[in-house]
Formats: C-alpha cells, sequence, structure tokens
C-alpha cells in the first residue's frame, strides 16, 4: 500500500467522521437556527477533505480540477442557502422575515 493511499483514506476518513458529527449535532439541536450550525461543516469542511483526498490520490488531474471547481460552488452557495433556510423558518415563524415584524398583523387597536 503507497503512503498516498493511506493518506487519502485519512482524509475521506475524517470527512465521514466529520458528516456523522455534524448529522449528531442536527439530529440533538432543538430549534433550526442551532441547527443550521451543525449544517456547516458537513457542506463545506468535509467536502474540503474530499477534495484534499481526491488531490493526494489523483494529482494534478482533471478530476482535481473538477472537484475543486465543484467545492468552489460549494463554498459560493453555502452561505446562500443557509441565509435562505434561516430566512424561510423566520417567515414561517412570525409571518415576516424582518426583525420586528409581525406579518401585517396589528397588535395594537387603532383609535377612531
Amino acid at each position: 500500500m503507497i503512503i498516498r493511499d493511506v493518506f487519502s483514506d485519512v482524509l475521506l476518513g475524517l470527512a465521514v467522521v466529520l458528516v456523522l458529527a455534524s448529522s449528531l449535532g442536527v439530529l440533538v439541536m432543538r430549534d433550526v437556527y442551532q441547527k443550521l450550525h451543525f449544517v456547516t461543516p458537513a457542506g463545506l469542511v468535509a467536502p474540503v477533505l474530499v477534495a484534499l483526498a481526491v488531490l493526494v490520490q489523483q494529482g494534478y488531474s482533471e478530476n482535481t480540477v473538477e472537484t475543486w471547481l465543484t467545492l468552489l460552488f460549494l463554498a459560493i452557495a453555502g452561505p446562500f442557502l443557509t441565509h435562505a433556510t434561516i430566512r424561510a423558518a423566520r417567515i414561517r415563524e412570525t409571518g415576516d422575515w424582518r426583525p420586528g415584524g409581525d406579518g401585517g398583523v396589528s397588535t395594537e387597536e387603532e383609535a377612531p
């Protein structure tokens, strides 16, 4: 077995452990805001470990370039997806995404 294979397997193993730990965190946390903190390692750090494993195993090749382009897309799209998820959760809870928003429902009665 070549040292390259061992190092690649270690990186992939770390990625699997990270995803399992993140999944456990999502399972244990109570609300959506806490759960989203545990999605980030599985959605960004684990793919970096996988991309490093591909780089170690393949060297610089077409597969490596495609893997890193995919990782770049994940790094760019991840924050937008998280923001959209938080906004949707806020709308579901309060009826409006803005802080202090009440979804158009007035809690005070208007004076005549």
